[in-house]
């Protein structure tokens, strides 16, 4: 039987949107998926070296935080949801996007920066961690192509 492949498209940056392109690739790599990522706009931040990554409640109804919609715009309110956040993941012991992201690397998950945008917001290759690799749409396309699920995230 030959192998089955996965092509996952990474667009957003926020610690809630982190959640969802890494697990499918971890899993999918556990289940013996040829599993590539390809980051490109606000994903990018989830390659970064300073994992930094908030969320934020404003214009988000599925957010657990329960705030009228005036107080989700005050100052500090992105702070607080992502407090909340971050200790809701440790007390249900999910793991963390550093984790997940270096077991993608363990399993042979391959990272794609999307190289114009690396160059559009002027970062370097010192601001990713090592193992990313990077090219442009037409190296997404090139696997996304071939693969037997492809997921825009």
């Amino acid at each position: 039987m030959p192998e089955k492949s996965i092509a996952i498209i990474a667009t957003k940056g926020s610690l809630d949107w982190a959640y969802p392109p890494f697990i499918l690739a971890s899993t999918g790599a556990a289940l013996g998926y040829d599993c590539k990522m390809f980051f490109t706009f606000y994903g990018l931040h989830l390659l970064k070296r300073d994992l930094n990554l908030r969320v934020s409640p404003m214009g988000n109804p599925g957010m657990p935080l329960r705030l009228p919609v005036l107080l989700q715009a005050m100052p500090g309110a992105q702070y607080l949801a992502t407090a909340m956040m971050k200790r809701r993941i440790g007390a249900k012991g999910v793991a963390e996007i550093a984790e997940l992201r270096d077991l993608c690397l363990e399993a042979g998950v391959r990272l794609v920066a999307c190289q114009m945008t690396v160059d559009l917001f002027d970062w370097r290759p010192s601001d990713f961690i090592d193992g990313v690799e990077y090219g442009g749409a037409t190296t997404f396309f090139d696997f996304a192509g071939e693969s037997d699920v492809c997921l825009f995230i």
